[in-house]
């Protein structure tokens, strides 16, 4: 640097940087040398997020509570919490959440015959839930048959009572009956 009065502005030693750069060099590694970071592809959740646990709950909180008892959600991975649960869901599906899992933003270009099989998988899983459905459909439709059956039943029972009333108060007079004790078998009151 140059101390004249006369020149107020900065001059500085060309060399002497330049040997400080070049020292600096060697001691930095090169950043094309190292590994890159290998991450796989982006992928789906095996896991239900819950959302539903704590709603509805009151937590006492205090200084010393953990951060993970604390309001909110918490994630484990990033070790934040956060306080409702939009915020949650584009938290575990951002891309400093993804890259603590370890995984690259880049999905898995498919192809065709991967689309071509789970169309397969979606079609025998919707079979799958027809024949639950019609299993289902049958068995009502075989229980209500069944009531159905039951109800016949004691309405031909009720009319073999009914028939059997009228055909016994027609042997006997009605008067016969009454000393008897029997106006009938206690379905309807008739004075005879």
């Amino acid at each position: 640097m140059s101390l004249r009065p006369d020149d107020h502005r900065r001059k500085w030693d060309k060399a002497e940087y330049q040997k400080l750069a070049q020292e600096r060099l060697k001691t930095v590694k090169d950043p094309s040398e190292e590994e890159p970071v290998q991450r796989e592809n982006l992928k789906r959740r095996d896991y239900k997020v819950d959302l539903d646990s704590k709603l509805g709950k009151s937590v006492v909180i205090n200084k010393n509570t953990p951060t993970s008892q604390s309001g909110g959600y918490y994630c484990n991975v990033c070790d934040c919490v956060v306080k409702d649960s939009i915020n949650f869901l584009d938290h575990i599906n951002g891309k400093k959440h993804q890259r603590n899992l370890g995984m690259s933003m880049k999905v898995e270009r498919s192809t065709v015959d991967q689309v071509k099989e789970r169309f397969q998988q979606n079609k025998k899983k919707m079979e799958e839930k027809k024949k639950d459905y019609e299993l289902e459909k049958r068995l009502r439709e075989a229980k209500e048959e069944e009531e159905r059956y039951k109800e016949h039943k004691k309405e031909k029972r009720k009319d073999r009572k009914r028939k059997a009333e009228e055909d016994f108060s027609a042997d006997m007079p009605g008067d016969i009956a009454a000393i008897m004790g029997f106006s009938g078998f206690g379905g309807s009151k008739k004075n005879i």
